[in-house]
């Protein structure tokens, strides 16, 4: 299937009419495209991956001055650095996109994998196996590199993606979209099965919400006002990917230098990211001697502290030189997303973690501790996707966790939590097979 096939032409197998809405006819492609996906085997898939790969690298200057034309918008429109930063897209930037995908292309295929089997009393021979889940919606906010993992990831995992990016980075999607439909189309995989969703405006999110029984599971990536409009809109199912509203617990047992940088590199390693800490919670016992030695680092970081009454007090104490202000209610369920960390001292590990069950969006919360009673109760009480021990927020990622590019990170309990990988990206199926069984 050619990559420049006509929006207006009909798949053969699909039935007729034929949509008149772009956004529908997409789906009806993509679905086309994911049942010639299915069967396919890995070395297929993984030749398509290598292929993109290499056109992203060809194709870089393209991709780099499409990009260029987004970030100057975005700039004349006063957006925010830190929107800016996860906008832009540098040659380096595409190149570590395409070494992911190649990374995706060296992982396992997760499509046929047996996830159970037997075989019953009466002779049936059981196996529950991998499948893909068929056609993908990923509705995302400001970050083309999300265009290509998505991409990639659906591709191994054998589904069609119908891809909705932000306004805000279309010429960028545009391009990215481009390379990844030649690459695919010229790899001999139906090039439908990498679609940019028309349309720019909010009615073609909406239509896409509504394409049930087209699109099979939809997955939103971006801030809580897009992920709660996604759940509560789509009639489509949802695999519902959270904000981050992490949280560091420094316990009194902690080693004070370990706990500094873990909190560091929690807040400002990249605080643009879903996985940065966004609240410090200090535990009494050893807040007066930790806090300076962290609002001074966090000083030296540029980081705001938004602290309470106890923080603000300890660093009037202590003469800090960082910039301290005093908390609010709306600071505890804040995802900043910038130099900003809200921060507390609580009485007791259980007070801790009591804040978090209130506040948290369910992403990853990090203990630094010495103590392994305090570390195995905290990942035994709190109820997050990940919990770290001794270890940064910023681990919660995919390519962290050895999964390649991720699609998200999942702050549901059902199907997929965490890190979204290629597994989740499949269902399961039951194949039973007999040798003339009849059921009495």
């Amino acid at each position: 299937m050619s990559s420049s096939q006509s929006p207006q032409e009909a798949p053969a197998s699909l039935p007729s009419p034929w949509p008149e809405s772009p956004v529908l006819r997409a789906a009806y492609r993509a679905r086309a495209a994911a049942e010639e996906l299915a069967p396919l085997p890995r070395a297929v898939k993984d030749d398509a991956l290598l292929a993109i790969a290499d056109a992203l690298v060809v194709r870089t200057k393209e991709i780099v001055e499409a990009n260029a034309e987004d970030v100057e918008r975005a700039r004349a429109a006063g957006t925010s650095e830190t929107v800016i930063d996860r906008l832009t897209l540098t040659r380096e930037r595409v190149a570590a996109i395409a070494a992911d995908v190649r990374d995706v292309a060296g992982l396992p295929d997760p499509v046929g994998e047996v996830v159970r089997g037997s075989t019953l009393p009466n002779g049936l021979d059981l196996r529950q196996v991998r499948v893909p889940l068929g056609v993908v919606g990923i509705i995302y906010e400001a970050r083309p590199n999300v265009t290509v993992d998505a991409a990639a990831l659906c591709l191994k995992s054998g589904n069609a993606v119908l891809l909705r990016g932000s306004s805000s980075a279309y010429s960028s999607n545009l391009a990215l979209v481009s390379v990844l439909r030649d690459a695919v189309g010229g790899a001999g995989l139906p090039a439908d099965a990498v679609q940019l969703v028309p349309g720019e405006s909010r009615e073609s999110v909406r239509e896409l919400m509504r394409a049930r029984g087209m699109v099979d599971v939809l997955i939103p990536r971006g801030g809580a006002s897009l992920i709660r409009t996604v759940v509560e809109e789509s009639t489509v199912p949802v695999i519902e990917t959270g904000t981050g509203n992490c949280h560091v617990y420094v316990d009194a047992q902690a080693d004070l230098a370990m706990a500094v940088e873990v909190l560091i590199n929690s807040k400002a390693q990249r605080p643009s990211v879903c996985n940065s800490a966004e609240t410090l919670l200090v535990h009494q016992d050893i807040a007066q001697e930790f806090l300076p030695l962290a609002l001074d680092a966090l000083a030296e970081a540029g980081v705001t502290v938004h602290g309470d009454e106890r923080v603000l007090a300890l660093a009037e104490q202590a003469g800090t030189k960082a910039t301290v202000v005093p908390a609010t209610m709306e600071d505890w369920e804040t995802e900043y997303l910038s130099y900003d960390i809200a921060a507390a001292v609580v009485d007791s590990l259980d007070a801790a973690v009591r804040h978090i069950r209130m506040w948290s969006s369910g992403h990853t919360e990090a203990i630094v501790t010495s103590s392994q009673p305090s570390a195995r109760r905290f990942t035994q009480l709190v109820d997050s996707a990940a919990v770290a021990v001794n270890a940064s927020t910023r681990f919660t990622d995919g390519g962290q966790f050895g999964f390649g590019a991720e699609i998200g990170i999942s702050t549901q309990k059902l199907h997929a939590r965490g890190p979204m990988g290629l597994p989740e990206l499949t269902s399961t199926k039951y194949v039973v097979t007999g040798d003339g069984h009849v059921r009495g």
